[in-house]
């Protein structure tokens, strides 16, 4: 669970990037080259398209020549008319141009690269630009907030493997290493199409702490996606950012593509069947042996079916599990995300517990599906969700909460922030400071009220209708209506919602709810990935070698829900 903290800017933007796109063989030029076509790019953030950008790659003898211009809407409010970078046919930079504005202000900047140095003029409003830094060779440049000028990046990467370490020179605030953790194959689906590309995950060496960054490549090095998970922002090529694209992470022997009606629009999904399962169950006359089936709720960092997180695709190595346990495992795409509808600026975890119910009746109208045994396994964030649905709807049969938190949501979030907090070197004065701007923020929120001196970033970022929801949810009201069985896993070296969560749960559980079956299984040596790890912190996730969801985990909950159903028939 990814909470969101707002003790740091939530959009100190280090973004856009350029670098080596080979240039065409010297033979091309002979040749009057054709005008290239603009490629288009959509811009997220928290979710929401907050703007749009063209691209056009020019190559000749000379070098490679990347424009991009387009418009960034609030909070981010710029204005690109023009971003050119120009390299040499070795991918050296020569010069970058800017012309745009940004909050209002005109922006003209003029980088020059040479000997070594970066030299940089220009001026934004009435505030002059004059820098000056030392430059590698063939270092990738990152002028701020550009984003689509990542294809250049993507032409980089697909030359290099992981473990490589390029340079990056962020304009105009000088020069970082940027490290390849890993690269994997994926597969997009657009409509009935699909692509094969490459993701990478990146680490940016910033003054301020690393920063996580993941991009992926089509053939030839095409930028495809970009994503910043720290600051919410997706950047996605125009064609996959339609409602028929997703990105087919992780597949299982078993799986089938489906759509599920909700209230207003359509649920993305995918079921993983057990290897003895014949045919859609959809229509036709009932199976001989109506099977059990397990929904599984992501939390509020994930939004595709497959559960990906830190390169882990957590849900389909889940579903895959369930499966062969005999269940048939329901994932599916977030409102607003890959191939399902609906807006997810708007939505809160009463609407997300909502979509769960839609996933139910959808089940309950299967031939395949045994009506008295439909299980949630929500995780993190989706653990709340989980058991708000089960509230709701008592044909739910079974919960169980992996990661699940114990507090309300602002309680918890104070909890992350002073962990967080404890990891910086500040001051006891800058740690209050930046603990009581938090508290602030939660107050302004829940009321509506008390948000003078809040930074206007931090406010629009907090200002939603999913931060209001997540603040006031208690787990232990909504206990009060849970009937169901309850399963409470959780990892013992979890440090983004402790361990000690797992037991305060079920505490609650036994005295608030009216289930009469608890139980509370804590992994060792299982992070809130659910994969092994040494020590659990996020720093280290990027870095963990086993990137497969621990058998201790997907054991006992398979193991449960079996006995679990076992006493329901």
């Amino acid at each position: 669970m990814r909470f969101l903290v707002y003790f740091t800017c939530a959009l100190g933007l280090i973004l856009g990037a350029t670098a080596g796109v080979q240039a065409a063989p010297a033979a091309a030029a002979q040749q009057a080259p054709a005008t290239p076509k603009p490629t288009g790019y959509t811009i997220f953030l928290r979710g929401t398209q907050v703007g749009r950008e063209d691209l056009t790659v020019r190559e000749d003898a000379t070098g490679t020549t990347i424009t991009a211009q387009g418009r960034l809407n609030a909070p981010l409010n710029v204005i690109t008319r023009r971003a050119e970078v120009k390299y040499s046919p070795d991918g050296s930079p020569e010069r970058f141009v800017l012309e745009g504005s940004a909050n209002g202000s005109d922006v003209s900047v003029r980088t020059s690269f040479a000997n070594g140095t970066a030299q940089t003029e220009g001026n934004q409003g009435t505030n002059k630009i004059a820098t000056s830094h030392p430059v590698s060779p063939q270092a990738v440049v990152l002028p701020n907030g550009i984003f689509s000028l990542y294809a250049a990046l993507a032409d980089r990467l697909s030359r290099v493997t992981a473990g490589a370490e390029l340079k990056a020179y962020i304009l105009p605030l000088g020069e970082i290493g940027v490290k390849v953790v890993s690269d994997q194959p994926e597969r997009i689906q657009v409509g009935t199409t699909f692509l094969n590309v490459q993701r990478y995950d990146l680490l940016f060496s910033n003054p301020g702490g690393d920063l996580a960054v993941s991009l992926t490549a089509g053939d030839g090095g095409r930028l495809i996606r970009l994503v910043v998970p720290a600051q919410a922002i997706e950047v996605v090529r125009e064609d996959v950012a339609s409602p028929t694209a997703r990105t087919q992470v992780s597949s299982n022997p078993g799986d089938e593509a489906v759509t599920i009606p909700a209230v207003g629009f359509n649920i993305g999904a995918t079921i993983t069947k057990p290897a003895f399962a014949k045919g859609s169950g959809g229509a036709g006359p009932a199976s001989a042996t109506l099977m059990p089936a397990v929904i599984l709720v992501s939390g509020s960092d994930v939004g595709d079916r497959d559960g990906f997180n830190a390169s882990l695709p957590t849900f389909a190595q889940l579903a895959g599990t369930m499966a062969q346990a005999g269940f048939v495992a329901v994932r599916y795409d977030k409102r607003g995300f890959g191939q399902s509808g609906g807006r997810p600026e708007s939505a809160t975890i009463q609407d997300y517990a909502e979509d769960v119910r839609a996933v139910v009746r959808w089940l309950l109208q299967r031939k395949d599906i045994d009506p008295k045994r439909i299980a949630l396994v929500g995780h993190s964030e989706g653990a709340w969700v989980a058991l708000l649905a089960a509230a709701r709807e008592r044909r739910i049969s079974a919960v169980a909460s992996i990661a699940g938190p114990s507090t309300t949501g602002a309680e918890l979030i104070l909890e992350q922030q002073r962990y967080s907090l404890d990891q910086m070197k500040i001051t006891p004065q800058q740690r209050e400071q930046k603990i009581a701007l938090q508290k602030q923020i939660h107050n302004a929120v829940v009321t509506g009220k008390g948000w003078e001196g809040v930074p206007q970033n931090d406010r629009r970022t907090a200002d939603t209708p999913w931060f209001h929801s997540l603040l006031t949810y208690d787990p232990a009201k909504v206990l009060k209506d849970v009937r169901q069985p309850l399963l409470f896993v959780h990892g013992a070296l979890d440090k983004q919602v402790p361990v000690a969560h797992a037991d305060r749960l079920a505490d609650i559980a036994r005295k608030e709810s009216d289930s009469k079956s608890v139980d509370v299984i804590v992994v060792r040596g299982v992070n809130h990935l659910l994969v092994p790890a040494i020590t659990g912190d996020v720093s280290e996730y990027n870095s963990l070698t086993d990137r497969n969801v621990s058998k201790d985990v997907s054991g006992a909950v398979s193991a449960w829900l079996t006995k679990t159903f076992a006493a329901i028939r």
